[in-house]
């Protein structure tokens, strides 16, 4: 991430299959992500919405959007983490997300921050 930009935020995602709250006899499979959020930019900045892209195994896409993040527009000062944790239920055992969070700086200047595409999977045994 380029340190010089005033508007720049990284995204660090971490996943982790939900067994009991999933139920695979009913193609019901529960996912929880950890999302880090960092402002790596040089003014602070308030996430105002999030737009997700969620596509199980078989190619099914839903598309998420709303305002903030668990319920929340986070603002962040230039260093500053936010860190939130949320969920999303597929049909199949594994799948991706994407997306894009909108943001604005204190200057007024709207801008948005990618989401890498990032798999949510069950865990597997190699034998």
């Amino acid at each position: 991430m380029n340190q010089s930009t005033p508007y720049a935020l990284a995204v660090q995602v971490h996943t982790r299959f939900d067994a009991e709250k999933s139920r695979p006899e009913d193609d019901h499979y529960v996912f929880v992500y950890t999302i880090r959020l960092h402002n790596a930019g040089q003014l602070p900045v308030q996430l105002l919405k999030r737009h997700w892209l969620i596509t199980d195994a078989n190619g099914s896409t839903e598309e998420v959007t709303g305002e903030g993040v668990v319920g929340e527009t986070p603002w962040m000062r230039p260093g500053d983490d936010f860190e939130y944790t949320s969920g999303a239920v597929l049909r199949t055992d594994v799948g991706t997300m994407r997306g894009s969070y909108q943001l604005v700086a204190d200057d007024g200047t709207h801008f948005e921050a990618s989401i890498p595409q990032f798999t949510l999977s069950i865990p597997r045994t190699l034998h």
